[in-house]
């Protein structure tokens, strides 16, 4: 039952790696501090201090940097692979009980993945919001953005059952929410040829 509510946690935190990088880190370092969290042998560091500083200014910096116009954009293209990275080492670092390939393999497949999802959709929805409001929406998708990771971050710690099944949802919705968009797109085509 541990491996599997671990799975869970890991799942919600990659999720939440998927909006904002290092939030989840933070939130983390912060949880593990306070004795909420048990992470992996091989990433108590996480639990460290220094960890704990050094995510707090990334996450600082990451936050602000989202409401600079162009960079906003241009952080959108880096953040994909990034956003992978954090999912697949936030999920390896809450498994706690499971052989290191198969905590690895479930790492970069599920954890990575997820992370990577909710990063595209977020890229999706920021050029949307670029095309549609000439920049002006992109501080509220920033913010939600952002306060997506802290909900995200802190369920998956509190209730991570809860977590993994919004993870689940929050991607069906986004994928059948695109899927209708590129169905309309190619009517819309369709009709002007």
């Amino acid at each position: 039952m541990e491996t599997m509510l671990g799975v869970f946690l890991g799942v919600g935190l990659a999720a939440a790696c998927g909006f904002r990088i290092f939030v989840p880190l933070l939130i983390m370092s912060i949880a593990s501090l306070s004795g909420s969290l048990t992470l992996s042998p091989e990433f108590e560091w996480i639990a460290t201090y220094p960890a704990l500083a050094a995510f707090l200014i990334a996450s600082i910096c990451e936050i602000a940097a989202y409401y600079i116009p162009w960079l906003d954009n241009l952080l959108d293209t880096i953040a994909i692979p990034a956003a992978t990275v954090a999912g697949t080492i936030v999920m390896a670092s809450a498994v706690t009980e499971m052989t290191p390939l198969l905590k690895w393999g479930l790492a970069v497949i599920v954890g990575g993945g997820v992370a990577g999802t909710i990063q595209g959709f977020t890229s999706i929805t920021r050029v949307a919001s670029t095309v549609t409001t000439g920049g002006l929406g992109n501080p509220v998708v920033s913010t939600a953005e952002a306060g997506s990771s802290v909900v995200m971050s802190i369920l998956a710690i509190a209730m991570p059952i809860v977590a993994a099944v919004a993870v689940i949802v929050l991607i069906f919705f986004s994928v059948r929410k695109i899927y209708g968009w590129i169905v309309r797109r190619k009517r819309l085509e369709a009709q002007h040829e």
